[in-house]
Order: C-alpha cells, then sequence, then structure tokens
C-alpha cells in the first residue's frame, strides 16, 4: 500500500472520480494562486496535467484556476491542516485537510476516528518521514529508475500502485528540483507533492483478513470526506 493509502477496490473506487476531480479543484486553485498562467508556473502546469490525464471538464479546469488566480471575484481560502491518530489496531495515519471550514473539519474528524484514536500534534508523526514524492513513468524503454534517481538527486524509489510507475523520494526542499531533472533522465512526470512514508510499516500480512478490512473501511471513510486532500498509512507492501 506504500505511504499513500489509495482505495483498491473496485467498490471503494466506484465514485473515485468524483471525489479526484473534487481533490484536483482544490489543487488547481491552490497552484493558480502564484499565477494563472501554467506557462510561468510549473505547479499549475503539473496540476492541470494531471486534471486532463482524468478527463476533467475543460470548464471546470478553467473555472479552478480562474478562482485561485482571484480573477472570478470570489473570495477563495484553504487552510492546510493536518490530523494525526490511529486506524484501528493501532495502524499509524497522517490526514492532510484543505478546508474552508476549519472548525467543521475538526468535528469531522473527531468523528471519523472514533473507530480508531485520534492524536495530538506529534504523536504520530515522528513514526513518518516528510518528503516529496514524485510519481513518474518511463516515456523511452532504456530509462532506469536507479540511474534516474542518482542523477535526477531524488533520496530513493520504489514501484508505484499502477504498472509501470515509479515513486521517486525526496528531500521536501528537492522537489521541484527533482521533478524538473527526471524527463531528462527518461521519466514523465504524473505528480509531485509533499507527503509523510512510514518509518516502521506495518506488514498487512500481519494482520488477519478481519482486521485489515476493518483497516481498510476506516482509511476509505476518511478519504471520501470533502475536506480530506491525502491520507497517508503506515502500511507496508
Amino acid at each position: 500500500m506504500g505511504a499513500q493509502w489509495k482505495a483498491k477496490h473496485k467498490d471503494l473506487a466506484a465514485n473515485a472520480k468524483g471525489r479526484l476531480f473534487g481533490k484536483l479543484v482544490k489543487d488547481l486553485v491552490i497552484a493558480a494562486r502564484h499565477g494563472a498562467d501554467p506557462a510561468s508556473n510549473a505547479r499549475l502546469r503539473l496540476v492541470m496535467e494531471q486534471a486532463r490525464k482524468v478527463s476533467m471538464p475543460k470548464d471546470t479546469l478553467d473555472r479552478a484556476i480562474k478562482k485561485g488566480a482571484g480573477l472570478t471575484g470570489e473570495a477563495v481560502h484553504y487552510e492546510h491542516v493536518v490530523y494525526e491518530g490511529f486506524a484501528p489496531h493501532r495502524v499509524p495515519v497522517m490526514v492532510e485537510c484543505l478546508t474552508d471550514n476549519v472548525n467543521r473539519a475538526a468535528s469531522e474528524m473527531r468523528v471519523l476516528f472514533r473507530k480508531g484514536q485520534l492524536g495530538s500534534s506529534g504523536s504520530v508523526a515522528w513514526d513518518f518521514d516528510h518528503v516529496g514524492m514524485i510519481e513518474a513513468e518511463a516515456s523511452r524503454k532504456d530509462a532506469d529508475p536507479e540511474v534516474a534517481a542518482i542523477e535526477a538527486g531524488a533520496q530513493d524509489f520504489h514501484p508505484g500502485h499502477d504498472e509501470g510507475v515509479t515513486v521517486f523520494l525526496t528531500d521536501p526542499t528537492d522537489l521541484d528540483l527533482v521533478s524538473r531533472a527526471l524527463p531528462a533522465q527518461g521519466f514523465t512526470v504524473l505528480s509531485s507533492k509533499l507527503g509523510y512514508k512510514p518509518k516502521n510499516p506495518i506488514d498487512p500480512a500481519s494482520l488477519s483478513a478481519e482486521h485489515l478490512e476493518e483497516v481498510e473501511a476506516f482509511l476509505a471513510a476518511l478519504d471520501a470526506n470533502e475536506d480530506v486532500q491525502n491520507v497517508f498509512a503506515g502500511l507496508g507492501g
């Protein structure tokens, strides 16, 4: 499952596109704060590419960019909030939210964590490394992830959730630098973000099928919340 948990079952993914659009709209709004022109805004350009890959309607994409750039007259303000705690069976979890109502988000997190345990700031973060995460796929046959990681300045790499995708891990301050260096090494960057990598991931095989199902249901409920942007779970594999 890696550092960032993702719904992998068809039943959990039934409404995934709608949730993904919602998350990408927020990313577009945040990125567009630094300018509506993708030619001079690398972060915006990358999010736009992600949005097009999942066939986001052009009207939705354009509206989000204009809103973020302040071209619609709407005042939009999202706050970044991180919640820490445990899923059932003591699986550590980091939850990143982008919300326009911190009180609502806090209230909903308390409800969602009733089946686990909501922790205080720092109670779980110590068990994760804050890193840059770049998902990329080979754009030529001779592209070698290990060589690319070394040449681009990544700290590490591992196979992604999807076939043919490699996740490159970087120091947070090197995220943009490595993202820009990977194309020269034969890799197309699909996504680039800061995230949390577990230091001591729990082997899913150490959990019973019933317990693992409870953990996945808990993570799916978190991911489905409108304020939640990313869920990082301390599960290996």
